[in-house]
């Protein structure tokens, strides 16, 4: 039987704190609000760039790409963890681990190149301003984001069908939720390659799009330091808050994952594994709202009914100029 998928698995067993239900109950109260606000804050930002002209630009098209990521990623998984808080007995299909995993890592994935994509954007933004409108044009960022959502996603599909490949021998139980180093601890075979794979993925997804990012940061710091203002330097920093919470956050919490001491304590371990995929892509929405004002503004005048009120005015102008037309 070796090198035979040996698998039988039709359904898996999701572990969670099935032995804490008081504790199961909280989270889930809290797990619930959180996702909420993720998916509302995101919807906002999306809605905001959409309706306001002023957010027409390359920083909120990729603002809004990850907005989207943040609701997708984080709708693969809660939903389903949310229900089993409530159950005595929870369980995932084969199916829904797999469409499972490969979103979480494909978006996952994806938002890397999209936070390089964004500092090159601010770098030609802030160091050869003349020329952003060539260089950043509506077809280039839209080539961008496109190349970005391919890379992530053809990286999952590469390391999704690989760990399926592998034989498994019945184990079937897993912590919270499917994800890719999880299911590789399931397998029965030699997993030497899925774990080159996981290297190099790590590598060329992650890594690669940092030192682009740092090195972008590099001459954007140079550029600042020739401005002799300290008005200019307060606007160029201003033209970057947002982008450089967003790396922070991501590169920062991601890190602590892979390079934090092992918890004694499983259940410590679950919960901290647990708030790392739900609070995370919470901060995305509020650091970016709280560190701009042009968001702040747009958010603004859609709470007075300004920002709705002036796009029903243009879409009855451009129905009547049609009509007359």
């Amino acid at each position: 039987m070796d090198g035979v998928n040996q698998t039988a698995v039709t359904e898996y067993v999701l572990l969670g704190l099935h032995k804490h239900h008081n504790l199961e109950m909280v989270l889930f109260v809290l797990c619930l609000g959180i996702y909420s606000m993720i998916v509302l804050g995101n919807a906002l930002l999306i809605g905001l760039n959409m309706l306001n002209p002023r957010l027409h630009s390359p920083v909120y098209f990729f603002l809004s790409n990850l907005s989207l990521m943040d609701i997708c990623g984080i709708s693969s998984f809660v939903p389903l963890m949310l229900v089993n808080f409530l159950e005595t007995q929870s369980t995932i299909s084969f199916p829904g681990c797999t469409l499972q995993k490969f979103l979480t890592l494909a978006l996952g994935s994806t938002e890397c190149p999209i936070l390089a994509v964004m500092a090159c954007d601010r770098h030609v933004a802030i160091c050869q301003p003349l020329q952003y409108s060539e260089f950043m044009s509506r077809q280039t960022c839209m080539w961008m984001a496109a190349l970005s959502w391919r890379t992530g996603f053809a990286n999952s599909l590469l390391q999704s069908t690989l760990t399926w490949s592998l034989p498994f021998c019945g184990h079937n139980v897993i912590n919270h939720f499917c994800e890719i180093l999880a299911v590789l601890k399931l397998a029965c075979g030699d997993i030497s390659l899925n774990a080159l794979l996981t290297m190099v993925a790590t590598t060329v997804v992650m890594l690669v799009p940092l030192r682009l990012i740092c090195l972008s940061y590099v001459f954007i710091l140079a550029a600042i330091l020739r401005v002799p203002s300290a008005a200019g330097w307060k606007k160029a920093f201003s033209t970057c808050s947002a982008h450089l919470t967003v790396v922070v956050v991501f590169y920062g919490t991601t890190s602590f994952m892979y390079f934090k001491p092992k918890a004694k304590d499983p259940n410590l371990a679950k919960i901290i594994t647990l708030f790392y995929g739900v609070v995370t892509p919470s901060l995305n929405p509020i650091s970016c709202s709280l560190r701009n004002t042009e968001v702040k503004a747009a958010a603004i005048a859609l709470l007075r009914g300004d920002l709705l009120s002036r796009e029903m005015s243009r879409f009855s102008c451009c129905s009547l100029s049609g009509r007359t037309g």
